[in-house]
């Protein structure tokens, strides 16, 4: 068996092509969490602790006086971006959770079906 027959039976497997689906939907969902944490959630945290955008939430560890992460960044100080951390630990517990239910839905689905 040739090389490049070996491959195409190993590309067309099921499996492989349930994989490249799900990680292009995947990556679909995840620009629709990102916009859901930093457009939705974010700005109501922000209101409910007096306007403070935790995306722009960082310490300069030189001490520089900056105004912005993106200014210090611009000047090269090293930054610890708590903020930005926060969004994205925003984003973990959105998609695991989103993923415990699609589980969870998924496995009721295959307790309640009729067995062949």
């Amino acid at each position: 068996m040739s090389m490049m027959s070996e491959f195409k039976e190993f590309a067309m497997k099921g499996s492989v092509l349930d994989l490249a689906v799900g990680v292009v939907i995947g990556g679909a969902f995840q620009k629709i969490v990102d916009s859901m944490v930093n457009d939705v959630i974010m700005p109501v945290v922000g209101l409910l602790t007096g306007g403070i955008d935790f995306g722009n939430r960082f310490i300069a560890l030189n001490g520089g006086p900056f105004t912005t992460l993106e200014e210090a960044r611009k000047a090269g100080a090293p930054t610890i971006a708590y903020g930005l951390f926060v969004n994205q630990i925003l984003t973990f517990v959105i998609v695991a959770f989103t993923l415990f239910m699609v589980i969870k839905g998924v496995n009721r689905m295959r307790r309640n079906a009729p067995s062949a």
